[in-house]
């Protein structure tokens, strides 16, 4: 991929990807997730997990939503820490898979204190879903025990990406959608990281050149990618025609968590998490549709202080400016989150994907 960002001398003045590219580098962040595909099955469950307690915030965009627990999130409210977030299929069935990822963090005594006894705690696990249920059959959809899987398999490390958890049945405009993530290392030192699930009624690939909008903002060369052959561009844009045709009648929503290893409030991560969506808008066109529910939440798991390494202000303006370096790095992690989902990606139940579709593009990759 084109480095747009990665410019400057090898060292800590400039933004680059953390080590595994991915969410889970952030530090107190696992990532866990349970799918099922094939005879009459397209759906799954991601999961976020900080066990340990994370400051969380919430945006939520759209005009159909799927959400539990959001309100929790305001900053006037009592509950200042979340120990995961929920991802899933199934739209608002699929809610009840965040029943699953409070039982394991219950069973783990995880959770916020209610009584003397370690066991005695509500686990807070705000959730959000997407509409995935056409790609497979009615009825088949995530329930408790998905939740309880992926909340089982959560660790730090690599993400799988493409058709897996959330993403299983996820379609991006015409194309096979799935899960993506990325992140960031900022001059500071701070990590911000994305898991994003892709489902929107907008396009992430122009159909004009077969460059995903959003191509220019890596920061990694993970994929390879260049600009496919135009002979194949012009190819994928009747077969996608093809597919919006069939898919017409969809309802849609792109979900996702941003997390950063920072101390930070609960009205500093609803910031973060309202900035996150501009990510959205520079990979999805259109963005935030009256069919999408789009919903991303903001985790800071307080490892470091905010500022320039130091946790050191000389005014207040300055913690403003260290947030506001926080906010643009979201924007950009969801961003590059949205376009490895739909880079991964395979394609699913007749949906094709970016890999069938725009070969020549991976060329480099060889």
């Amino acid at each position: 991929m084109t480095n747009s960002r990665d410019t400057g001398a090898a060292g800590a003045d400039r933004v680059r990807p953390g080590p595994g590219n991915a969410i889970t580098d952030v530090p107190g962040v696992l990532v866990g997730r349970y799918e099922r595909l094939g005879e009459g099955w397209a759906t799954g469950v991601s999961v976020v997990l900080t066990p340990e307690g994370a400051t969380g915030g919430v945006d939520v965009r759209g005009g159909g939503p799927g959400t539990r627990e959001t309100d929790l999130l305001d900053p006037s409210h009592l509950v200042q820490q979340v120990h995961g977030v929920c991802l899933s299929g199934g739209s608002a069935y699929g809610l009840a898979a965040a029943d699953g990822v409070m039982r394991w963090l219950a069973e783990h005594n995880h959770g916020f204190p209610v009584g003397p006894q370690p066991h005695q705690v509500v686990p807070i696990v705000p959730a959000a879903v997407l509409y995935d249920l056409p790609l497979g059959t009615w009825g088949n959809r995530p329930d408790a025990e998905f939740g309880y899987a992926a909340a089982a398999a959560a660790t730090t490390g690599p993400v799988d990406q493409g058709c897996v958890g959330a993403g299983a049945g996820a379609t991006a405009g015409t194309l096979k959608g799935g899960v993506g993530t990325a992140s960031a290392v900022l001059p500071s030192g701070a990590v911000v990281g994305a898991l994003v699930a892709v489902n929107p009624l907008g396009e992430v690939v122009d159909p004009d050149t077969g460059r995903p909008w959003a191509q220019d903002l890596e920061l990694a060369d993970e994929f390879g990618l260049t600009t496919p052959a135009p002979d194949e561009v012009a190819a994928a844009r009747a077969v996608r025609e093809r597919v919006a045709g069939a898919l017409a009648a969809r309802l849609n929503t792109t979900i996702g968590v941003v997390a950063t290893d920072l101390v930070l409030s609960k009205a500093e991560c609803r910031r973060i998490a309202t900035v996150a969506q501009d990510g959205l808008a520079r990979a999805v066109r259109p963005a935030h549709s009256l069919f999408d529910g789009d919903t991303l939440f903001a985790l800071a798991t307080g490892r470091r202080e905010l500022g320039d390494g130091r946790g050191v202000f000389a005014a207040g303006a300055d913690r403003a400016g260290a947030l506001d370096e926080v906010c643009a790095a979201a924007a950009d992690v969801v961003a590059r989150a949205v376009v490895h989902a739909v880079l991964a990606a395979t394609t699913t139940a007749g949906v094709p994907s970016y890999r069938e579709l725009y070969r020549s593009a991976f060329v480099a990759a060889v």
